[in-house]
């Protein structure tokens, strides 16, 4: 038996399949800067053309989200919102995936494009999707050159690829894996688990080199003091936890609901959602656009200049976001929620610290969201330097979960991602 494991070792399709992982994180982790460094410039366009042209947002926004939209749909089919939910069908068999594209050059090529465009006209835009999706499409597509088999392709680069974005945009490692265990793959052998791992290594040593280690806040030192502090806990996750489903629930139901009104094709969909996010903007001074990361910053470190009703602006403009179309995450944005929430909570409730709330309303909120409360709190954990309230942050992310379940009993993705695969029919039933 060792002899047979050191000969798998030495092997040449051994070493092989290792080093295709291995380009392929550094390529997923080369994308994630790309990403990175292009939304902050196209953020700070908008910004600046937004402020000094009043009618800027009203007239560009509408037309080019209509026009982004269209070309998402036309061109670039599979690569619309998200992304998330594309890639867990992808990982389903493939008898029971519909026939639209979910991974492959095209997707990987409209993700980058389309995002910036999104984050250029004044959209909600997160990354953590795109950059999932890009992940997994990148993997996927380099894992065709190597003649992987089956297993592999089909499920071990996916879930690599996907994880290795997710930990490279947020240069959070752990929390990678943790992503692929619980919200990608509810599985994991011992070979897949393994290639997982080595990919977000790789994929998260890239970003770092390039972009150097990311922490919202500096300071790790976080006062929790064991006294009446501690009810915010419960307070914060049902709270953060309604607001998380309700959110959900929206983005789930919603898009049913338009498809219903015959009047409302998806092109006029998206340009009255445009319209909704241009007065969004004009009543935010440009805040909610893009994708957050400055706002989740000035929470963490100048709270006091964020006004209340920010979280929920940003919420509205999120929502109108994912009904346009186009490619945008909710990962981003909804961490800048989730600070917002927990800032307003902490400014009604003044019994604990107003930093340790605001990542409590975090990692709330990111449960409540996607009814995945280990991935939120380890996250939150990494992203923070937060170590010293793991405790707290975990507690407050599985109560935030187990509400949102109340609101919305089926996980965001898990019903999202129906919409890309084949509905059974009386045929198919049939012994």
């Amino acid at each position: 038996m060792p002899s047979q494991k050191k000969h798998h070792l030495l092997s040449a399709a051994a070493w092989k399949t290792h080093f295709v992982f291995w380009i392929g994180a550094i390529l997923v982790g080369l994308a994630t800067v790309a990403l990175t460094v292009g939304s902050e410039y196209v953020t700070q366009l908008f910004k600046s053309l937004h402020q000094e042209y009043l009618l800027y947002s009203f007239i560009f926004t509408p037309l080019c989200l209509t026009l982004l939209a269209w070309v998402t749909f036309r061109f670039f089919p599979g690569a619309e919102r998200s992304g998330v939910p594309q890639v867990k069908a992808a990982l389903q068999p493939a008898e029971s995936i519909g026939s639209r594209p979910l991974l492959g050059l095209r997707i990987i090529i409209g993700k980058l494009i389309l995002s910036m465009g999104g984050i250029l006209s004044g959209a909600s835009v997160g990354l953590g999707g795109p950059s999932i999706h890009i992940g997994a499409a990148l993997m996927v597509y380099i894992g065709r050159f190597a003649n992987f088999t089956p297993h592999y392709l089909e499920k071990g680069l996916i879930l690599a690829g996907s994880s290795a974005g997710f930990a490279a945009i947020f240069s959070a490692h752990l929390a990678g894996i943790v992503f692929a265990i619980e919200e990608m793959g509810r599985s994991l052998e011992e070979k897949t688990s393994g290639i997982i791992i080595t990919a977000v290594i790789f994929a998260g040593a890239t970003s770092l080199v390039l972009l150097g280690q990311y922490a919202y806040f500096p300071n790790n030192h976080f006062i929790f003091p064991w006294s009446k502090a501690w009810l915010i806990i419960p307070i914060c996750g049902v709270f953060t936890g309604l607001m998380g489903g309700l959110f959900s629930l929206i983005l789930l139901k919603g898009g049913a609901l338009l498809k219903s009104v015959p009047s409302l094709s998806p092109l006029k969909i998206a340009f009255l959602c445009g319209i909704v996010i241009a007065i969004i903007n004009a009543l935010t001074q440009g805040d909610t656009a893009g994708t957050g990361y400055q706002e989740t910053k000035n929470y963490l470190l100048h709270a006091e200049s964020m006004s209340a009703e920010y979280p929920f602006m940003r919420m509205l403009a999120t929502i109108a976001t994912f009904f346009v179309g186009i490619p945008a995450g909710i990962f981003v944005p909804s961490l800048s929620i989730g600070a917002g929430l927990g800032a307003n909570l902490a400014n009604l409730i003044p019994i604990a610290p107003l930093s340790v709330v605001i990542l409590l309303g975090m990692s709330g909120y990111f449960a409540g969201m996607l009814q995945s409360p280990l991935t939120s709190f380890v996250i939150i954990m990494e992203m923070t330097n937060s170590h010293e309230l793991l405790l707290p942050m975990m507690a407050t992310a599985f109560i935030a979960s187990g509400t949102s379940k109340i609101i919305c009993p089926q996980s965001l993705y898990q019903g999202l991602s129906q919409a890309y695969l084949r509905v059974d029919n009386s045929e198919q039933k049939k012994p």
